[in-house]
């Protein structure tokens, strides 16, 4: 059992519903945080009702006595995503939890990275952070929950991962798919 309850790390809940998706609406800023603050970013930001993103994955651990503890961590740690205008960047900007703010030059493609990252980690395999992205083959899933996304195979450990890239990051998340599950791009 975790020991807090998991927080909501998107606001609005509809940010990454294909629906009403629309690739060209708001700018993306990246708000780089002050050490171990992206949680409270989040709980302000979600007061200010500005949209945001922090990918939270699941961390298990175990205390001195052996106890198993579970947790939410921050898929990348110190970074949270925020969608709006320029009046939104400056109410994100008085939180005082930001060290940084970095304009994405290129909003459509971080949508839809980030939508695809959402969909990796509400399909609750096991998720992990990839900070040093191989190039590898271009794949697209074909099935199970994560049928239809696309993204890159590395070989690690004897064993094949599928990698979703933020490459305004250069980061990802990966998680392990069997072979016969993807197909060439």
């Amino acid at each position: 059992m975790p020991l807090l309850r998991q927080e909501p790390d998107v606001f609005p809940q509809s940010l990454f519903d294909t629906g009403g998706l629309e690739l060209d609406s708001g700018n993306w800023w990246t708000m780089y945080t002050l050490a171990r603050r992206e949680k409270e970013l989040v709980r302000r930001l979600r007061t200010l009702e500005i949209a945001h993103y922090c990918p939270l994955i699941r961390k298990r651990s175990r205390s001195p006595a052996g106890r198993v503890r579970e947790s939410f961590v921050p898929l990348f740690p110190g970074y949270v995503f925020v969608r709006g205008a320029e009046p939104d960047r400056y109410q994100a900007l008085t939180t005082n939890c930001i060290s940084r703010c970095l304009e994405v030059p290129d909003s459509p493609q971080l949508t839809r990275e980030l939508a695809q990252i959402h969909r990796l980690i509400e399909s609750c395999a096991f998720v992990s952070l990839e900070s040093r992205l191989v190039p590898g083959q271009q794949v697209r899933v074909k099935s199970g929950p994560m049928t239809g996304m696309e993204g890159t195979v590395i070989r690690r450990h004897g064993k094949e991962w599928f990698v979703i890239a933020v490459n305004f990051l250069q980061q990802g998340a990966a998680v392990l798919l069997e072979d016969f599950q993807l197909e060439v791009v």
